[in-house]
């Protein structure tokens, strides 16, 4: 209900409506405190928490071409009183040089603070009497969005959009100063704002919108597809406004500061035209394919050194041949370059030739040869970095941290480390390495122990960490949660008196980047978005507001780490975001012949894929928002049933037990169950340090199988349990396996007499079968690396899968001897991960990757960019 000339609105006195914003009705008021007058805008609805931190985060900017937010209301908000005329065009080049000189001061001390506008046009700038500029709403465009990208694809989140939908002129002059992006409804940055800026710039030299149409549609589809017309402006401004107005925000002009040196050029030269050299040229982006031509890049450092500073962005394509596929990101960068830029290693699986199958492996490619080398006794690897002179590769294989020189040879042993997350390799000899819910370690790069760094403090993890210069402090990523990156952390953590310092949030595998003796640049990703912004490391600071550089970098499906890694000279190698590293999957039939056929078609994060006992239902870990829960999926009536509700907690593995009417899964903290139709909350088996993820319950039902890390290896312990009045309690678990080995992922035959697992023992990951009981006996099946182990329920058959063919072993038992078949190729390519099998042992149980609606399809998997450190620069 609109408000009367003498009625208050909490302290403050109406004295006469104004008119009407985007958020809602606006009104002259007193504030009889202090004697002045002020402007209160009154939503419809009260403002969430998020806005009034937005707001009073604003209120912060003090400054003068920025209207000021007095106070914030439950739902009003109290701002200057702004006297003066809206923006208006045509104006003469000096005045609108001098208005949008302070636009452009308005927006930089805004983006400085993190505060990006959203809604910039000339309705929201006031020309007071005095001839001052001042910016209205500034950072409120997106106060019912929830997020940075208050779009027109989001009508209902859009508050110029929402406010009377009959307004078509509000609708369409907000439309008409949209960036592409924003209309797209995709996130925004400040890039937005200078899009905006140049839009309005030029409106105020022409006289007229660059954008019309009759229809909000016609707006948008003149936004994203027409080239902007700069005839109608003088030319001296026609290099800023096409800086400023390009629709790739990745070749838009960076920082609205940049702005003030191109007005000040052309207003000076008044002769400046599109081929007057600017202080910062457009990105060229060069494609081309890397194959055997790329031995050019060998001679990059002398190439780079022969021209001018500040190089063009140069992005090629990397073809790692058809002989090969990258593996799942399993840990920190899949792929990686040299120090000196002159090799990359990535962790790939054979698909042809004679060593076709296995685990994946480490291969190296130098850019002067046409082929790449394998590295032998690498398989299972994850998590390789390079050691400080290039000669070195440190990785993380079979619970051990290695090393392994580039030219090949044995790979060395180093330490044990069970469940590396990252590694660097210092000056001083020292490798650093964070282990999973462990911290962080260092181990002489010669051998030896591993010594503890630092430890979690709450947290559930450290992850790539980094040596930075000096050898004084490492840069981290923290990880309160897995699963999301917006509540990881940042921070440098000083090696002589442990502490840490937190110096950016939202981010996962920061790097610290040297672009000269003086200068750096902090980097990391967030999901598939690289950002950069400067670092000072003399106070271990960012300086700046950091801005994204790529927006196509795949991670890790759960810890979203990012697969990037950059050499000394500034050549960045990346791993484009993909179906194998969006961590979406769907839940698919696969049988003998390849055939694919939906069993749960909705994409979503799983985790894994079990049917019960009879093949109705199936269980499944489903990961999204920051939690693992556990869910049950009804085959006939196609619906889901949450068995847990988050809370911050990680729960995976589910398995059945043998009636099918309780569900025992595993965490962080121990082994759970809960009622398989969710009529009950989750109880406790076992609450003990370490992960424990169960494998399988007996047909009895009286005994679980799992595994459990703890320290530096995975062990198989039982479990007994016990089923009296639907209730299941445990007794005491029992370790069944001790080795010196990490032996995990045991399963049950259908009879009970037998365990398969999975070992390390033989120096790979490999499948094995032990009688149950434990009668001594040891049959390896499989014979070229194996994970996996499924039994068949209708035959005796055991299958396992190697890399992406699924193998299938026949069996016999003669009394406690187990006597197995050579392995025979299943299916030949599984396209995913194999969880179960069916009843009738005709068809697998499949997780398979897809690609996220919208995202890139990807052809070339692996991208190498040249003159990266200038594009930082620039």
């Amino acid at each position: 209900m609109p408000l009367v000339p003498g009625s208050k609105l909490g302290p403050y006195e109406i004295l006469a409506p104004i008119g009407a914003g985007g958020m809602g009705e606006v009104y002259r008021a007193r504030d009889p405190r202090l004697g002045r007058d002020v402007a209160i805008k009154v939503s419809a609805e009260r403002f969430s928490e998020r806005f009034e931190r937005e707001a009073r985060a604003i209120a912060a900017l003090n400054h003068p071409n920025i209207c000021q937010i007095y106070d914030v209301g439950p739902n009003y908000l109290v701002m200057e009183m702004v006297e003066g005329e809206t923006l208006k065009g045509p104006l003469t080049l000096a005045i609108a040089v001098k208005y949008a000189e302070q636009i452009a001061d308005a927006l930089e001390a805004a983006h400085d603070k993190n505060i990006v506008h959203r809604d910039l046009k000339p309705a929201n700038i006031k020309i007071t009497p005095a001839g001052i500029v001042k910016v209205l709403d500034f950072g409120l465009a997106k106060h019912d969005a929830g997020s940075s990208g208050a779009g027109v694809a989001d009508a209902a989140n859009s508050p110029t959009l929402t406010m009377g939908m009959t307004q078509a002129g509000m609708i369409l002059g907000t439309a008409a100063y949209m960036s592409p992006e924003q209309a797209r409804g995709e996130p925004v940055d400040k890039r937005a704002d200078i899009w905006a800026f140049g839009v309005v710039f030029f409106e105020m030299l022409a006289g007229q919108r660059m954008y019309q149409g009759k229809t909000v549609s016609d707006v948008l589809a003149a936004v994203l597809i027409k080239e902007p017309d700069l005839t109608k402006a003088p030319p001296q401004v026609r290099n800023l406004l096409r800086r400023c107005l390009e629709k790739d925000p990745k070749r838009r002009l960076r920082d609205i500061a940049d702005a003030m040196p191109l007005m000040e050029e052309g207003a000076a030269s008044g002769t400046t035209t599109a081929s007057t050299p600017s202080r910062r040229s457009p990105i060229p982006w060069i494609a081309a394919t890397l194959l055997l031509p790329i031995a050019a890049a060998a001679g990059f450092g002398w190439w780079r050194a022969s021209q001018p500073v500040e190089q063009p962005l140069v992005r090629l394509d990397v073809d790692l041949g058809s002989d090969v596929s990258l593996a799942t990101p399993s840990g920190s960068s899949n792929v990686i370059i040299s120090p000196d830029g002159s090799r990359l290693v990535y962790l790939a699986s054979v698909i042809s030739g004679t060593n076709a199958g296995g685990t994946p492996r480490l291969f190296v490619r130098r850019f002067d040869q046409p082929k790449p080398t394998e590295l032998p006794g690498t398989q299972g690897a994850n998590s390789p970095f390079f050691s400080p002179d290039g000669q070195w590769i440190g990785f993380s294989a079979n619970g051990k941290l290695n090393k392994i020189s580039v030219e090949g040879g044995a790979a060395v042993p180093l330490a044990e480390s069970q469940t590396s997350t990252g590694g660097s390799w210092s000056e001083d000899g020292n490798i650093f390495t964070a282990n999973l819910l462990k911290g962080l370690f260092r181990i002489p790069s010669a051998g030896g122990a591993a010594t503890s760094v630092a430890d979690t403090n709450g947290e559930l993890t450290f992850l790539a960490p980094q040596i930075l210069p000096g050898g004084k402090s490492v840069l981290i990523s923290i990880y309160p949660a897995l699963n999301d990156p917006d509540r990881a952390s940042i921070e440098v953590l000083s090696l002589s008196d442990h502490r840490r310092k937190p110096v950016a949030q939202g981010g996962t595998s920061a790097r610290y980047l040297a672009t000269s003796n003086k200068a750096g640049y902090l980097v990391y990703a967030n999901r598939s978005t690289l950002f950069a912004v400067p670092f000072d490391l003399g106070n271990m600071e960012k300086r700046g507001t950091p801005i994204p550089v790529l927006d196509d970098v795949g991670f890790h499906p759960t810890t979203y780490e990012s697969q990037f890694d950059v050499s000394r000279a500034g050549t960045l190698v990346y791993r484009k975001a993909s179906a194998a590293t969006n961590g979406m999957s769907t839940i698919q039939w696969v049988d003998a012949a390849g055939k694919r056929t939906p069993l749960a078609a909705k994409a979503a994060g799983y985790g894994d894929a079990h049917l019960s006992p009879d093949g109705k239902r199936l269980a499944s870990t489903v990961i999204a928002a920051g939690t693992e829960d556990i869910q049950v999926y009804d085959l006939q009536r196609e619906t889901w049933t949450n068995l847990t509700f988050g809370s911050g907690r990680f729960y995976f593995e589910p398995a059945w037990t043998p009636d099918g009417g309780s569900i025992v899964f595993g965490s962080v903290s121990g082994i759970s169950w809960a009622r398989a139709d969710g009529s009950a909350r989750p109880q406790s088996l076992t609450q003990q340090p370490g992960i424990q993820v169960p494998g399988s319950i007996a047909r009895d039902g009286k005994r679980l199988v799992f595994s459990e890390t703890a320290g530096n290896a995975s062990q198989i312990w039982t479990l007994p349990l016990d089923s009296t009045a639907g209730q299941l309690t445990a007794g005491t678990p029992e370790q069944f396996l001790k080795s010196a080995f990490t032996d995990s992922v045991p399963a049950f035959s259908s009879d009970g007499k037998w365990l398969a697992y999975v070992s390390n023992s033989s120096g790979i990951i490999e499948v094995y079968v032990r009688a149950f009981p434990d009668n001594g006996g040891l049959w390896k099946v499989s014979n070229n690396g194996g994970r996996n182990p499924i039994w068949s329920r209708s035959g005796h058959d055991l299958l396992y899968q190697s890399g992406d063919q699924e193998m299938a072993v026949s069996y016999s038992a003669t009394g406690g001897t187990f006597v197995a078949e050579k392995p025979r190729v299943w299916v030949g390519k599984v396209g995913g991960t194999a969880f179960d099998i069916s009843m009738d042992g005709k068809r697998l149980v499949v997780l398979a990757p897809v690609d996220s609606p919208g995202g890139p399809k990807t052809e070339h998997e692996v991208v190498l960019i040249q003159n990266f450190f200038d594009e930082l620069r620039r």
